[in-house]
């Protein structure tokens, strides 16, 4: 497994100089360089959508509210990761809302801007509609998963893709670092907390896994993947 899956698309394009100039060379003055504080929310839904963010550090998370008031989380992204770009395909208004899960640094590029730049760098276009592809198919996967799937096996498969993507190998085992809470999970799975936890705690019982508010550590990915498939 590569150290970190989810930066695939950026093997042939150096999108922190793109977003963050001032990190390697002298920025134009339009580059805006903004940190927000951990509960901070960076955008909400029905704003103007015409900024593209970039995580220099810490994490976000995107999410929806549902007709009831019920907060839906889509995703949570950190260091390398890009948001916002839905800004790109019109002068909508934001359907979702972004918000600091840590003291986050993130590097802003207006929609102007970006299509400036759309228009000179096919690589970028390359970059950024491998995005918008990959998010999709996890929309949809997640959507396949709570229609066919059960609770526990929801929350087993979104810990071994969490670790796919954002896990670092160490030795046998697989360690993801800032590991999300209960709830969090629970948000994006469709679960409940104490679901979450009960399935932790199980999973850690058996010595498949062992977590704390700041780490996941898997012991053994194979046997998780199995637990998959185990009837709850």
């Amino acid at each position: 497994m590569a150290e970190n899956q989810s930066f695939w698309y950026l093997e042939n394009i150096d999108v922190t100089n793109v977003f963050c100039p001032t990190k390697m060379s002298h920025a134009q003055d339009s580059q805006v360089h903004r940190t927000f504080k951990k509960g901070e929310y960076i955008y909400m839904p029905q704003e103007h959508a015409d900024k593209i963010y970039f995580i220099n550090e810490g994490q976000v998370k995107i999410g929806a509210y549902g007709d009831s008031g019920k907060e839906i989380t889509k995703a949570i992204l950190s260091k390398g990761e890009v948001f916002g770009e839905l800004a790109i395909l019109g002068d909508g208004k934001r359907r979702d809302f972004a918000v600091a899960l840590d003291n986050t640094d993130t590097c802003i590029i207006t929609k102007t801007e970006m299509n400036a730049l759309l228009r000179e760098r096919s690589d970028l276009m390359i970059y950024l509609m491998q995005v918008m592809g990959s998010r999709k198919l996890d929309m949809e996967r997640r959507l396949e998963s709570l229609v066919f799937k059960d609770s526990r096996t929801r929350i087993i498969e979104f810990l071994k893709n969490l670790a796919d993507k954002k896990g670092q190998r160490v030795g046998y085992e697989t360690v993801v670092r800032r590991f999300m809470t209960h709830q969090e999970i629970a948000n994006i799975t469709a679960t409940s907390r104490q679901t979450v936890t009960t399935v932790l705690n199980e999973l850690r019982t058996k010595n498949i896994l062992t977590f704390n508010r700041r780490r996941l550590l898997i012991r053994d990915m194979d046997l998780l993947t199995k637990e998959a498939g185990v009837a709850a």
